[in-house]
């Protein structure tokens, strides 16, 4: 087992909601200087949500390292969008930025649209985007914030998919992100846990749906990994100590999720959907 990852106790550290990467100490390995591609992916078209950081942002690269042209989702994070464009260009692929809220189903539409219009058709999207925030109470969670989370998390997978679909080939891939939340929820993150657990069950109805049209649906379901959701949504305590819980004690770097994704993306998993693949440093899911 690699052991020269970053390890609690991290120092103390809080960001405004969503967060930026370069900011975070250490700064989170995307895989920028590790990933090495083998043509898995060559000639295909992508779409990540949330491409600028965290998951969304090693996926992209690795994606772009497998020769994949992508177009990268995010809220607002103009900084770590741009830093990511840098890396996939130069790796001679097109990057696409494409902000704005997933929470509206117009953006969504919008998303595809755009995404089309740019590539001529999807080959590979993931549903990689969330919202959370962390609340000690059932009292405390306005209901503004239980939509926003629904409307993200779960709501826009929903319609992103639907207006992707009619653009994706047969051996075309959906890959959406949940999380060890679906299966173990932590009560503070009750409106994040319940989306992540929705997913699970969308991905399982939804790779037989989508099975008569050739198209494969999988989850990726990580355990805790260093991201900028992190110091922007959880307390500066369980920052400190983030990841600590799992058996390898301590969190996934980034670029230690894209993998999973690379392969259900490539034509290699021909037969795989309605899969979850678990990263979760040791940590069962059941």
């Amino acid at each position: 087992m690699l052991d020269n990852f970053p390890r609690p106790p991290f120092p103390e550290q809080q960001q405004p909601y969503p967060g930026l990467a370069s900011r975070m100490d250490p700064v989170p390995d995307h895989g920028e200087e590790s990933y090495r591609g083998s043509h898995r992916l060559e000639g295909k078209k992508a779409l990540i949500t949330g491409g600028d950081s965290g998951i969304g942002r090693a996926v992209a690269i690795a994606f772009a390292r497998e020769g994949a042209d992508v177009a990268i989702s995010y809220l607002s994070e103009e900084e770590d969008a741009a830093d990511v464009k840098k890396v996939i260009e130069a790796e001679g692929r097109t990057c696409v930025l494409l902000p704005g809220d997933i929470a509206s189903p117009e953006h969504c539409r919008g998303l595809i649209a755009r995404t089309v219009e740019a590539f001529g058709r999807i080959d590979v999207l993931v549903n990689n985007a969330a919202h959370q925030s962390y609340f000690e109470s059932l009292e405390e969670i306005p209901d503004e914030e239980w939509e926003t989370t629904m409307a993200v998390n779960i709501s826009a997978m929903f319609y992103l998919t639907k207006a992707a679909v009619p653009h994706m080939q047969p051996g075309a891939s959906i890959i959406n992100t949940a999380s060890k939340q679906a299966d173990e929820p932590s009560p503070e993150l009750l409106a994040y846990a319940v989306t992540k657990g929705a997913i699970q069950n969308f991905s399982a109805g939804l790779a037989q749906l989508l099975a008569k049209k050739g198209i494969r649906v999988n989850t990726v379901a990580p355990g805790p990994v260093w991201t900028p959701l992190g110091p922007a949504s959880l307390p500066v305590s369980n920052v400190v100590e983030f990841g600590k819980q799992v058996p390898f004690g301590r969190p996934a770097q980034p670029r230690e999720l894209a993998p999973p994704y690379v392969m259900l993306a490539s034509d290699e998993a021909s037969y795989i959907s309605g899969a979850t693949i678990a990263v979760t440093g040791g940590k069962p899911v059941m």
